[in-house]
């Protein structure tokens, strides 16, 4: 991510809506979790990442703990949201540390990496490495998922399938754990439509409202 409007539409759009949580009074921190850019090849290509083992969940923590510590965040209330790889570090993080989240916005991620990669086509070399996928995901730790998220996912993605979305939801709805759901229509993967993005953005502030209760009523004396 950079600091400032993306020169990719979608990236902008995400932009966007953190600063807009961020003049609605919202403390927001923009994770660079390994695996992205600005910080060498070893951060970029770091050891036991994504389906190899989340290593990349250790910034997750990191950024829950820095926020904990300040004294202008409410620990009681951090909200957590992305998508993409971003819906599949909001779920990862609601599976591995729910006592830490009070409610997520999931937009597109993968919620089980071995069955993402049957889905777009891509073969695993050995049994050993599926199972080390599976473990990877926010799957392998759904018993421990406690908070709230809203699942939002446009129908015709083609490089997240809602595959992974339904996944999820079913989980959800098996474990019990409070859930909304969005479905955006005849949508892709980046969301081509404005009316469709601010949709989404209503929705999530909505549900952050509604979850974190940012805004309190005074009363009258």
């Amino acid at each position: 991510m950079l600091l400032g409007f993306h020169p990719m539409d979608a990236y902008s759009w995400m932009y966007a809506l953190n600063e807009y949580f961020a003049a609605e009074g919202y403390v927001v921190l923009s994770v660079n979790y390994r695996g992205g850019i600005g910080y060498g090849l070893d951060y970029r290509e770091a050891r036991d990442f994504g389906p190899d083992g989340a290593s990349e969940l250790n910034d997750l923590l990191g950024a829950i703990t820095y926020l904990q510590a300040r004294r202008d965040v409410d620990r009681e209330r951090l909200g957590i949201w992305g998508g993409s790889y971003g819906g599949l570090m909001t779920a990862l993080g609601l599976a591995r540390a729910s006592d830490a989240l009070a409610a997520g916005v999931d937009y597109a991620g993968l919620y089980n990496w071995a069955t993402f990669f049957s889905s777009v086509g891509l073969t695993l070399p050995d049994a050993a490495a599926t199972q080390r996928a599976a473990q990877s995901s926010p799957i392998a730790t759904i018993d421990q998922w406690r908070s709230p998220v809203l699942v939002v996912q446009a129908d015709d993605d083609r490089d997240v399938p809602s595959q992974q979305s339904s996944e999820l939801i079913e989980a959800l709805r098996s474990h019990r754990i409070p859930h909304d759901e969005l479905i955006l229509p005849n949508e892709i993967h980046d969301l081509a439509r404005y009316a469709s993005w601010m949709e989404f953005f209503q929705t999530a502030d909505r549900y952050f409202d509604e979850h974190l209760a940012r805004r309190v009523t005074a009363k009258p004396q």
